[in-house]
């Protein structure tokens, strides 16, 4: 699969204060792009998230994915910090 258009990653929680934003879309990807490839590209635009990772839960379209998801053009990306309760 190539992803040659637009990917959107959602911040939820914490991350949207981490990263200031609700939401942040990458474009200009060629080929086979997984969601570690886009994890990693996303800690590279904010540093703050890289002491998150591996704690990280992902979501592709909806469906909780993990590191070597293949990502398309037009996906939508859901990063939010583990569940906690108390």
């Amino acid at each position: 699969m190539t992803c040659e258009g637009q990917v959107t990653i959602l911040f939820f929680s914490v991350f949207r204060e981490i990263t200031g934003k609700c939401e942040w879309s990458i474009t200009g990807y060629d080929g086979v792009v997984t969601l570690r490839a886009i994890l990693d590209r996303t800690f590279a635009e904010f540093p703050g998230l890289k002491e998150w990772e591996g704690k990280i839960l992902c979501a592709v379209n909806c469906e909780y994915a993990d590191e070597s998801a293949e990502i398309t053009s037009g996906d939508e990306i859901a990063l939010m910090p583990p569940v906690q309760g108390g």
